[in-house]
């Protein structure tokens, strides 16, 4: 894993770019404190650079930037690729060299970089890219063409941000890079603020900076050194949408479960080739434990396994965990954090993450992440089983709700919903306390009174696709940023919907194509890196998505439980009973530490003259909820968190 960025500018000689390229790569050394490498091209005006985690090949001969052997390409890269051997010994055969491409190939050393050189010397940029398996995000010089190439793997596991600042395009693994530019300018679009309140985080193709962005994942960009307008050329060469249309419906459980566990087992063993220690996440949960099954299959030796636990039970997967990794004879460590373990993390936030991100689970990924690295250099977790198989609750409920009020005329929901919202929720809850115990047991909610309010946002719904946004959204009022006006997201504009879907595929799909690149993959890769550790995701390889997108839904959802397909593999490893439980996230009780030890934190941030000052938020808007929140009548975590973490990346930002 490394941290690459660079730059081309238009005019030559104005700028010292071996200066600016070192300035950028320097703010990158925790993604690659291994080795540093910079090219530097001034007659075109052309710098690529370099931070490495030594992962395959410790050599020097793994050093980047890397050249092809024929010298017409130079390449940086963030990422691994697995399936590197393999291709090395296609591009060795006679068949592969006979149309005399790179007829004196001779292999500098073992790395997946130079493999990937040569296979686009032999294949050409999509050529190659489109054979590669792997998480990856790269720049590519092509000395003949002089153009500059930027890739990024399918499905957004490592990041690449880029723009031009003037005469200059800027690229990078991190924002950071892209500052650390000596004639950065930009300022923050208030349009993507409104979208990163909306979601905690900032949806692709967005930045929080005006004229930067993230390049989406499967995609590739092309920019000439004489580009017209700054012209960027981006076409995709993967979608998932591919599997959707070969749809096995008529599959039958012990083939779509042979077959899955084949594809997985595969990925599995593509995945723990590394020169460095390697082991896993194990939460204990279905994906986690999962993985780690699998990989102890393959294994001679007992896989090391990592996990935290919190002291509170409703925040603790820590027990479960440990019974696995028992059961399957792992090498397990754990430690378990205090409040102020995790308190102590909130400080490192805006630097680690670079942009505003909000999924309070970011705080225990990077203790975890902290942890781990102290043991290994690699690891694997079970991140998108939930997106691809179906693991989230609202999959299951989803539709549930949507066959019930749809019955109901929308006037008559509409009125039902202003007569849920008259009382407010602290007032629900004072009456659900009196006839708690006259309610059946499945009706004794918590909180009760934010679900009513939030049952009285649904009911207004006109399609399902209305009750998926409304779920996943938080501050939807674009007032809540001054001056702001809300851009087009892949949720909301239905141009780049797959058709013919029903609502809960829609659902997976939505948060495969938006909430686990933008959300989880950023929260892994930032909280990993952060701390110089790889980490790997099995079920993300593209062989794994294509087939889990052709399966029918009952094999992902069965019986009103999630995960149907993931679960049968699991069983043949691990006994039902350690297991089957509630889904628990992989969260902090952040709620009732902002009414307790982060008060006065968030109150510093959350101060009105403060937020008057700075004329990003409604300052009314924000206060009202922040004095709910206090009070106890509403629980106003997500909300809040976003707000928070903004205010306090915009308080670095303004110290830099």
């Amino acid at each position: 894993m490394c941290g690459i960025s660079g730059l081309l500018t238009k005019t030559p000689g104005v700028i010292d770019i071996s200066k600016s390229s070192e300035a950028m790569i320097s703010t990158l050394a925790h993604r690659g404190p291994d080795d540093e490498g910079i090219w530097n091209d001034n007659t075109v005006g052309v710098s690529l650079a370099h931070r490495r985690l030594s992962i395959l090949d410790l050599s020097p001969e793994g050093h980047q930037p890397m050249s092809s052997v024929n010298g017409r390409y130079i390449m940086v890269f963030n990422g691994e690729i697995y399936n590197y051997e393999k291709l090395r010994k296609e591009l060795e055969s006679t068949s592969s060299l006979q149309e005399n491409i790179c007829p004196d190939l001779k292999w500098r050393g073992h790395s997946d970089t130079e493999v990937m050189l040569a296979a686009i010397v032999k294949w050409g940029v999509e050529g190659a890219v489109k054979r590669f398996i792997g998480m990856f995000a790269f720049a590519l010089w092509d000395r003949e063409e002089k153009k500059l190439y930027l890739v990024r793997d399918r499905i957004g596991e490592k990041p690449l941000y880029y723009g031009w600042v003037g005469d200059v395009f800027l690229f990078g693994s991190e924002l950071k890079a892209l500052r650390a530019y000596p004639k950065w300018h930009s300022d923050i679009d208030r349009s993507v603020l409104a979208r990163y309140l909306q979601f905690n985080y900032v949806p692709s193709p967005y930045s929080i900076y005006k004229g930067i962005k993230k390049l989406e994942p499967g995609c590739i960009a092309e920019i000439s050194s004489d580009a017209v307008n700054n012209e960027i050329n981006i076409r995709r060469y993967w979608s998932m949408d591919v599997g959707l249309g070969q749809s096995l419906q008529s599959i039958d459980d012990k083939t779509a479960i042979d077959n899955l566990e084949v594809l997985l087992s595969e990925s599995v063993k593509r995945q723990m080739a590394a020169d460095v220690p390697l082991g896993a996440f194990l939460s204990g949960g279905i994906d986690s434990s999962l993985i780690v099954a699998l990989m102890q299959k393959q294994s001679l030796q007992p896989i090391k396994t990592f996990t935290i636990g919190f002291n509170e039970a409703s925040f603790n997967e820590a027990e479960h965990a440990l019974s696995v990794a028992k059961h399957l004879g792992t090498e397990h460590t754990e430690l378990y954090v205090s409040p102020q373990d995790a308190m102590d993390v909130i400080p490192l936030l805006p630097a680690l993450y670079d942009e505003p991100f909000a999924d309070s689970s970011q705080i225990p990924t990077y203790l975890v992440s902290r942890m781990t690295r102290k043991h290994v250099t690699v690891s694997l977790s079970g991140d998108g089983g939930d997106e691809f198989f179906g693991g989230y609750n609202r999959y299951t409920w989803g539709q549930n709700i949507w066959d019930r009020i749809k019955l109901l005329p929308l006037p008559l929901r509409r009125a039902f919903a202003s007569t849920l919202r008259a009382p407010s929720p602290h007032t629900w809850d004072k009456l659900f306390s009196i006839f708690k115990y006259m309610l059946p047991a499945r009706y004794r909610y918590s909180s009760a009174g934010d679900k009513l309010h939030k049952l009285a946002k649904l009911l207004g719904a006109v399609s399902p696709n209305d009750i998926f946004i409304e779920l996943i959204s938080l501050w939807e009022e674009k007032s809540i940023v001054l001056g702001s006006e809300m851009k087009a997201s892949t949720v909301t504009d239905q141009s780049q919907w797959s058709e013919n879907l029903g609502f809960t595929e829609f659902m997976m799909y939505m948060d495969a194509k938006t909430y686990l690149p933008d959300d989880i993959m950023v929260k892994v890769d930032r909280a990993a890196m952060g701390v110089s550790l790889e980490s790997r995701a099995p079920f993300l390889d593209h062989k794994v998505i294509e087939y889990a997108c052709s399966l029918p839904l009952n094999l992902k959802i069965r019986n009103g439980q999630g995960k149907w397909l993931l679960r049968q593999i699991l069983y043949k490893y691990v006994p039902q009973n350690l297991i089957e439980r509630p889904k628990m996230g992989f969260g902090v009780p952040i709620d009732s530490w902002l009414r307790g030890p982060l008060r006065n934190w968030a109150e510093e941030l959350l101060d009105e003259n403060r937020m008057r000052s700075a004329s990003y938020l409604n300052t009314t808007m924000v206060r009202n909820k922040w004095e709910e929140h206090l009070s106890g009548k509403r629980n106003w975590q997500y909300h809040l968190w976003g707000v928070l973490m903004f205010q306090s990346w915009l308080n670095v930002q303004n110290e830099i």
